[in-house]
């Protein structure tokens, strides 16, 4: 008889339908039973000796929260009968309910040695601790998980003598992450973790990757890509990494109309075993970046969500270099303004009759808007590396591209100007939303800044909200470069640099406006019809050993 390996996991959630996801330890059939009598089930699918479900569930009413349970053939396996959680609900918010969004980053799963946790309390640990210790506070409504899920190039100790009873670590690629099997592990030291098993199990989440769940700067350019596929285990890396990420991550993203649309989810269902299949669309989408969109769209009630692939879509060619492709460029433009109407008509100060949406949230795993230095850096590495200066140069860029990590927006300028630009279109006119907010992680820490255009302003209130990490360290040398990065002294570093690099200057300015500040730490978005409010919780270790969110900032953003 099979048994649940891993989740339940409340992936996709609307006023009427959900998706939970489940991993069992051999074939079967997985049925969610929610008490108020709807249920669905699916008939489990293999990869690579493992097997999956993805239960659709149907028949909610909306503004309830139902509980539900989990059975294989007929088994009841979820909730476990010793649980200490509140059971496990499906919650289908109103639009009058508002929406409460979670977000964060990067979070290094290694379970603590000898009960000390060496880079302090898991924010997400701590959130769940305290929604199952009240479920009738307000919990989110979704988490958004914003890239570095995994970290496939840096293990845990358990995770490495594991590796070390399979294969020899003094062979490439050593102590990381070789295969799909290996990802597999990765994963189920990150999700059974008790607190972060139920969380998931009862908060809808929506997933990105970054580069940790491949490798460390992945994709940062064209050399560097070029190097590792030089290597003898970058194929099986990168092939293994996007099949486990489609997997566990990426099937979940996508509502039931999108799944019964999608030729490869039908393809690893009709078959016994659906390895090869998805083998080859990994194969497909690294040969051919552009023809895979891992970017995908969510609507919640009147809060539109596009999450944004900031890796893989990228065109690394330095004379065209682009953080997102031109099909992926124009996908993200059409869905931005989509539904927004054209009609000068009045609007009052509570809606807006021509708005497609009230706020839109662009998740996108690196920030847009970084600290003024770091910003300058980038972009006057980007022109090194274009040769805007000789050889010499470009080779020398490129080795201080990959040492410190220099790819983000900024360091792909016309991208980074177009973004701004997409915003400001989007944020203006009759048709604007109260909000726009790049929602990113990856820099282990947190901020806000706020962007301004010269020659307009837009209607709607515009914010870079970086939250990072979920549970993760950050050195202090690193600490202190973030801080002074934002310093008036480093501006005019900063632009002493980029002249060096004859950078022409961003399309857009911008402030910070809160932090940085550095630890354990979750975002949550409060969104009720045209008014947010922003609230930043970093998780901190009690005198008793219990751990406990404390708000940092409380704000509203309009």
């Amino acid at each position: 008889m099979a048994g649940l390996r891993l989740g339940p996991l409340l992936r996709y959630a609307d006023g009427s339908c959900a998706t939970v996801w489940v991993e069992t330890s051999g074939p079967c059939t997985a049925e969610v039973r929610c008490a108020d009598g709807s249920r669905g089930t699916a008939r489990t699918f293999r990869i690579a000796g493992h097997h999956y479900a993805l239960v659709p569930v149907g028949g909610l009413t909306p503004g309830t929260a139902t509980e539900y349970e989990v059975f294989l053939d007929g088994a009841s396996v979820w909730p476990p009968a010793d649980s200490r959680f509140p059971a496990s609900v499906i919650a289908t918010p109103t639009d009058d309910d508002g929406m409460r969004v979670a977000f964060g980053s990067c979070r290094w799963a290694a379970p603590p040695a000898g009960g000390k946790d060496s880079v302090g309390p898991d924010a997400l640990d701590t959130l769940s601790a305290r929604v199952a210790a009240d479920p009738e506070r307000a919990r989110p409504d979704v988490l958004l998980l914003l890239g570095d899920q995994v970290y496939a190039d840096e293990v845990s100790d358990a995770t490495r003598h594991w590796l070390a009873g399979r294969r020899d670590l003094d062979r490439p690629p050593g102590d990381q992450i070789a295969d799909y099997e290996e990802y597999t592990r990765l994963y189920y030291e990150s999700w059974l973790d008790p607190e972060v098993r139920w969380l998931l199990s009862t908060v809808p989440s929506c997933m990105i990757f970054d580069d940790h769940d491949v490798i460390d700067d992945w994709n940062t350019s064209a050399a560097w890509l070029a190097d590792m596929r030089a290597t003898d285990w970058w194929q099986e890396r990168l092939l293994s990494g996007l099949m486990s990420y489609w997997v566990y991550q990426q099937l979940g993203n996508l509502s039931p109309d999108e799944l019964a649309a999608d030729p490869l989810y039908a393809a690893v269902r009709e078959t016994p075993d659906g390895t090869d299949a998805l083998r080859a669309f990994a194969a497909r989408a690294d040969s051919d970046p552009a023809s895979v969109r891992w970017s995908y769209r969510r609507d919640f009630g009147r809060t539109r969500l596009l999450m944004v692939d900031s890796r893989a879509a990228r065109v690394l060619d330095e004379d065209r270099r682009t953080m997102l492709d031109p099909g992926e460029a124009a996908w993200l433009r059409e869905q931005i303004l989509e539904g927004r109407g054209d009609s000068d008509s009045d609007s009052d100060s509570d809606s807006d009759s021509n708005s497609a949406y009230d706020h839109l949230l662009i998740g996108t795993s690196l920030p847009w808007l970084l600290p003024h230095l770091v910003h300058d850096v980038e972009a006057w590495n980007a022109a090194m590396c274009g040769g805007e200066r000789g050889e010499r140069w470009a080779r020398r860029g490129e080795w201080i591209r990959r040492g410190a990590d220099l790819e983000h927006w900024a360091a792909f300028p016309s991208s980074f100007d177009a973004l701004g630009d997409l915003i400001a279109e989007a944020g203006t006119g009759p048709g604007a939303p109260a909000t726009v907010s790049v929602l990113s992680g990856d820099v282990h820490h947190a901020y806000v800044a706020e962007p301004s255009w010269a020659g307009r302003a837009p209607d709607a209130r515009v914010a870079q909200l970086t939250c990072s990490p979920v549970h993760n360290s950050v050195p202090l040398s690193i600490r202190l470069g973030f801080r002074f990065g934002w310093s008036a002294p480093a501006r005019a570093l900063g632009r002493r640099i980029a002249r060096h690099g004859r950078c022409a200057p961003p399309a857009v300015s911008w402030r910070r406006t809160g932090g940085p500040w550095f630890g354990n730490q979750i975002m949550t978005l409060t969104l009720r019809g045209r008014s947010a409010r922003l609230r930043l919780e970093q998780a901190r270790a009690n005198r008793d050993g219990t751990n406990a969110l404390r708000t940092i900032t409380d704000r509203e953003l309009a």
